[in-house]
């Protein structure tokens, strides 16, 4: 740990992967905190995965992965949620065959992109270290953008997913609410997929989120603490990681469910004792 801090006074990258743990945790902590009360962490997982079309794409065409991603996260989104609202009964099977062709379409654009780019690596299963100051604004961008438009709508977000039929009866489109949310989920994947990567992006999104659900019972608490525990996990796997040249993802991740098998042991062994 010394030896990391020691480097850290030193060198940019490591100073920009800090940057960007924090900046990765608040958009984490508030999109997250809505995946797990809504229990949508399978429809994300569509959507993350989804993800390498656009990819590949943008690979293929000579164009920003990022970009790519982008446009293949929120046209997803959006799909994927038309899909879960019109036909609920086949939405397992048809968010996995959404899943599945996402990738497959993204693997066979790379196959066929002249002098295929190994920088894509990064993306599939992050790399933190080669953060840039453009890729720092780029996160923050995004984060005032999911925390400008979750202020506006918190009540709205509130209702759609607390009280869906309430709002409903007061003239609410949940569904334009429920898509609406889809979309700031995809651009939260876009801002964590460098940190952790397309592979490994559902867990940070979601365990954070799943500790802090079990300590608070507000919302905007959850935001909170969600935000926290992600910038803490994120800054410690970067640390841990870092003297003995592990990625840093995986290393991210596997803290992330660490954590979170040691809070429910921990939560259960103290019902257990108090009911006791």
């Amino acid at each position: 740990m010394s030896e990391f801090l020691i480097a850290l006074t030193e060198y940019t990258f490591l100073q920009n992967a800090v940057i960007a743990c924090l900046l990765a945790s608040i958009g984490c902590g508030v999109i997250g905190s809505y995946v797990v009360v809504k229990k949508i962490s399978f429809l994300t997982g569509g959507i993350a995965h989804s993800v390498l079309a656009g990819m590949g794409m943008a690979y293929f065409y000579n164009a920003s992965p990022i970009m790519g991603a982008m446009i293949a996260a929120l046209v997803s989104s959006i799909l994927i949620g038309w899909i879960n609202l019109r036909w609920k009964e086949h939405e397992d099977i048809l968010i996995a065959a959404f899943w599945s062709a996402g990738m497959a379409i993204g693997i066979i654009f790379l196959s066929r992109t002249p002098g295929y780019n190994v920088d894509l690596m990064s993306y599939l299963f992050g790399n933190i270290l080669l953060i840039t100051g453009n890729d720092l604004l780029l996160m923050l961008l995004l984060d005032i953008l999911v925390l400008t438009v979750v202020l506006i709508c918190y009540k709205l977000f509130l209702l759609s997913i607390f009280d869906e039929e309430f709002a409903r009866l007061h003239g609410i489109n949940t569904e334009f609410f429920y898509i609406l949310l889809l979309c700031l989920i995809s651009i939260t994947i876009v801002i964590l997929i460098q940190l952790v990567g397309l592979i490994l992006v559902i867990a940070l999104l979601t365990l954070p989120a799943a500790i802090a659900n079990q300590y608070v019972t507000s919302l905007y608490k959850m935001f909170i603490l969600s935000s926290i525990i992600c910038g803490v996990i994120s800054i410690s796997g970067v640390a841990i990681s870092y003297a003995p040249d592990l990625p840093t993802g995986s290393v991210i991740v596997l803290l992330a469910c660490a954590s979170y098998f040691i809070s429910v042991f921990l939560k259960q062994f103290s019902s257990q004792k108090a009911s006791g």
